[in-house]
Formats: structure tokens, sequence, C-alpha cells
């Protein structure tokens, strides 16, 4: 499973969907606004329907093969962690493939009381355990504990006896599913994999079971994957690590400032009942996309999708969040002395993507950094050959909050973290004081045109824009209007968006300084011991 999966840029959500109706496009021409036959094409073939629950389903009929493709969105991530439980979004994502209360059971009522065993015996052990660190009795009250603990394991081995493993992705696996896979970014959690037409009914039952009635079976087996994970990404990765430092300098009350997959305090402790909670809090229909392109004739189709979402339970939408990060009003700077590759990253923050400025953005994204004709390429590894690489990007680590436009590099030996950061300034300041050139603004617009018409013309591709449009702006034919966003931006925008954001009080800096390593110490070597005095010679 992922857990950082981005949405992303203006231009890449513009592909992801138009590509998906390619073949009805005829080739593109500069324009200021999409013709309304393109958004027709598509909405004669695409059916929306709120379910009396909540739920919001999609349909897109594409017939060239006799397979469809899924995307569940549903509108929490890792910011929506509770206080003290960062990477419970992410931690249910790993739950969701454990079942439901009839997948992955020999015999769900004698799970459920075993399951409960479970909890009741970790609380008492958690309580106590936290009571005797506050106190510092831990090692006085030992022994309590270890009976304690050892009462959970021998509940956590008695429910156990009740679960099919991996029944719920082998089930889908052994009806053609293929790409079983979800993600968890900060903004949203998604669900997806593609399937043959002619199983759509089970994919119905499966997925709207998972939504409606997940089973956090093995819980605490799966809350040590998800806290091994976190070593491997972040504690033994010192990028990992470094970016982690960034994020939590750049962010002072807003959760974009935590770890997506959460903090080894939070993720040893969170238990399977606030997995629950998370889960009849923000797992509501009304909190949920499901959109479904392929393969699928609606008329018969929907029918068979409300049978099924139909029946999970509404609830009510979750409070959107209050936080709201305050002005960033000095440059914050974070330095790690590490005996590996040096690094440099520096974000900005930038407002969310219902900006006006959004696609200004995605063009500034596309002069810095699209390819060896961008200005960090040329600038930092063709001429002054002093990076390795380097290049910048907006959105970071979310966009459904104001986020970052972030700028990295790595340099070439025998240059410095220093020289990288001047260089990118240098950039910087040319952006915010002359306008960018006509070709470098035609090249960005034709880019994002052409982008539409390259790899990415496929079912699950259209899906998942489906469900992001119609979740963030309430309407899947949003997506149209991209390329207009895209066309109106000017010289005249980039430099008054450059000239707002690339300022020093507005800056977060990270940095990997090289530090030597340690020199062993001398192997000690044998001297004889003088009998008379015993003592070394």
């Amino acid at each position: 499973m992922t857990s950082s999966t981005k949405f992303p840029s203006s231009i890449l959500r513009t592909a992801l969907l138009l590509l998906a109706v390619a073949p009805l496009l005829p080739p593109l021409r500069a324009q200021t606004a999409p013709p309304d036959k393109y958004e027709q094409a598509l909405a004669a073939r695409t059916t929306v329907k709120v379910l009396p629950n909540g739920l919001t389903l999609i349909i897109s009929e594409r017939h060239e093969a006799p397979v469809f493709s899924f995307y569940t969105l549903v509108d929490a991530g890792s910011a929506n962690d509770p206080s003290g439980q960062s990477g419970l979004a992410h931690m249910f994502e790993h739950i969701a493939f454990k079942g439901t209360n009839t997948i992955g059971t020999t015999n769900y009522p004698a799970e459920k009381l075993a399951l409960a065993k479970v909890e009741t015996a970790y609380a008492a052990y958690d309580s106590a355990y936290r009571n005797a660190v506050a106190d510092d009795t831990v090692a006085k009250n030992q022994t309590k504990l270890d009976a304690l603990h050892k009462t959970f394991e021998d509940a956590v081995d008695a429910a156990q006896k009740f679960v099919i493993p991996n029944q719920f992705s082998e089930l889908a696996e052994e009806n053609g599913a293929v790409d079983l896979n979800a993600s968890t970014s900060e903004d949203s959690t998604q669900y997806f994999w593609s399937m043959p037409s002619n199983r759509l009914e089970l994919w119905a039952f499966l997925e709207s079971s998972r939504i409606g009635w997940p089973v956090a079976r093995e819980f605490y087996k799966e809350r040590d994957v998800v806290n091994e994970e976190r070593r491997m990404r972040i504690d033994s990765s010192p990028q990992g690590r470094l970016v982690e430092e960034f994020l939590a300098a750049a962010y002072m009350a807003h959760p974009y400032g935590r770890p997506g997959v959460g903090w080894e305090s939070d993720i040893t402790q969170v238990t399977a009942t606030e997995a629950s909670d998370f889960h009849k809090k923000y797992y509501v229909p009304s909190n949920i996309v499901v959109a479904v392109v392929g393969d699928v004739d609606p008329k018969t189709a929907m029918p068979v999708l409300e049978k099924y979402f139909g029946r999970i339970p509404a609830g009510p939408k979750p409070e959107p969040m209050t936080t709201v990060e305050p002005k960033q009003t000095a440059e914050r700077t974070v330095v790690l002395h590490e005996t590996t590759q040096p690094f440099y990253l520096e974000g900005y923050h930038r407002p969310g993507y219902r900006s006006p400025d959004d696609a200004v953005y995605d063009a500034i994204t596309d002069i810095f950094s699209n390819g060896r004709t961008s200005r960090l390429y040329r600038s930092l590894v063709r001429d002054q050959k002093i990076a390795l690489v380097a290049e910048g990007f907006s959105g970071f680590p979310g966009i459904k909050y104001p986020g970052l436009f972030a700028f990295y590099a790595l340099p070439m030996r025998g240059h410095t973290n220093d020289e990288l950061r001047e260089a990118i300034h240098k950039q910087l300041d040319i952006l915010k004081t002359t306008d960018v050139s006509d070709a470098e603004l035609e090249r960005f617009k034709t880019r994002a045109r052409a982008d539409l018409l390259r790899g990415l013309a496929d079912n699950d591709g259209l899906a998942s824009q489906l469900a992001e449009y119609q979740t963030r702006l309430g309407d899947w034919r949003e997506m149209f209007l991209e390329l207009q966003k895209i066309d109106a931006v000017s010289k005249a925008d980039i430099r008054r968006v450059a000239n707002q954001t690339f300022i020093d009080t507005n800056r977060t800096s990270a940095r990997i300084d090289f530090k030597p390593p340690t020199a062993p110490p001398a192997e000690a070597t044998a001297t004889p011991v003088s009998a008379g005095k015993g003592g070394a010679q």
C-alpha cells in the first residue's frame, strides 16, 4: 500500500481526465476555453447519482475492452488524524484489506467476541503501563505488566484462530482483479483496482462491504508492520528524516506538519477501537465518491451499485477543519549533519487548490523544472555543473489546504548546498524582476495541451480524476475549465505570484550537510606486562 500519493497539479489533473476521452477529440489547438463538445462527449456517457445515504456514484462508459476500473475516494487523509493518533488514516487503509464481517473469518459472531476481549486486555495493559511510566514505577511493576501483556497476547492468539488471512484480496484476484492497491495522502484515502466487467456485481459487494463493515482483525500485527514502514522510510533514511524535520518546521499549527505515516509514539499506542472510531466518523457515505469507468452500461450497472452501496448506513459529513496555519514571518532553517549525500530543500507557503492562481503555480513549476529546457536544469545542472538534479514542485505535502511550493537540489562532488541555495535564489530573483519569455510561456501551455494526448488514456486514470474533481469541486465537469485557466496565465501573473510567494520571511529551508565518518579507534597492540610493577610499559 502506498501512503503518500499526491493529488496532481492542475496540468496533470487535466491530462488524466481528458486523456481518457482522447479517442473523441480532434487535434488540440490554442483556445481560450475548452469547447463544449468535449464536455458533452464525456457527459453523454457519464452518469452521476447521489444515493439517499449520501454516497456519490459515477459511471462512465468505455467499451473498448470488457474490463472496468474503479476509484473510491474517501475525503479524509493524514491531515484528519486525531491528535495523538497520527498515522491513523494510513493505518485504516491497511485494515481495509483485512476483510469484513463476512469475508476473512470462519465465524464472525465468535470472532467479534474474541476481538472485544483483545481490546479489553490491551486497554488493561496499556493503562497499567502508562500509569507506571508516569509514576516511574515500571521496574517495580514489571511482573504485573508482563502478566497483563501475556493476557493480551493470549487474547490475540484466540482471535487469530477465526481469521482467514488475505481472503479479501485473494477473492478479488481469483476473479480477475489486477493492480489491487490503495493510497493515503494528507488529503484523502483512495482504493482502486481493475476487473473484468462480468464481475461488476462481485466488486460492488466487496467494495461496499469494506466501506460499510470492515473488521480491524490482526490490528496489532498490522500496527507493527506500519511502524516498520516508518522505520524504513523515515528513521533509516536521511532524506526521510530531513523531510519530516522540514515539514515540522514549515508548519506550526496545521496538521500538514505531521508525518503521514505517523509518529512512532502514536503508531505504537493506537488501538483498534480508535481505528473503528475513525471509520465511523470519516467513512460515512456523504464523505465518499465512487467512480467506475469501463465496459459498463449505466442502465444495468447503476441499479447494481445502488443495491450494494445504498445499504451502507448514512452518517453526518465530518465537520471541516478549522485550524489555519499562521502567516510565516521569519525564515526557518533545518540542518542535519549526516555521512551521506548532501541535499538541499526549501519551501514557500502557497494557497490551496481553489486559489485563482493555481494555474500560475503550475506555470512556474513547468518553467523551472520541466525537462532539459527548464531553468533550474539549464542553470544548475547543465551550465554551472553544480547540481546532479534541481527541481521545483507545487502542492507539497497536499493541496486541499494551503501547502508549499518547494525546490530541491543535490550538489555535485566538490560543490556545496550553499552554492545550490544561492543559485536557486538567483533564478527566483530573475523570475520576480524579468518577464518569462514568449517561448517559455507558450511551451508551458503547449505541453499542458499535449500532455492530454500521451500515456494516460485509460480507465483508471479517468476514474481517479472523475472522483477527484467531484470531491474537490463538486462537479467532475470542472475538469474542462483547467485549460481555460492555463491559457489565461500571463507573464504579469507569474511575476506577481513570484513576488508574493518567494520571499525570505515565507521560506523554510532544510539541508543535509556531509559529516565525515568518525575514524575508528586504533587497534590495540598487545604490550608486555611488567611483573614487578603490574602496569603496561
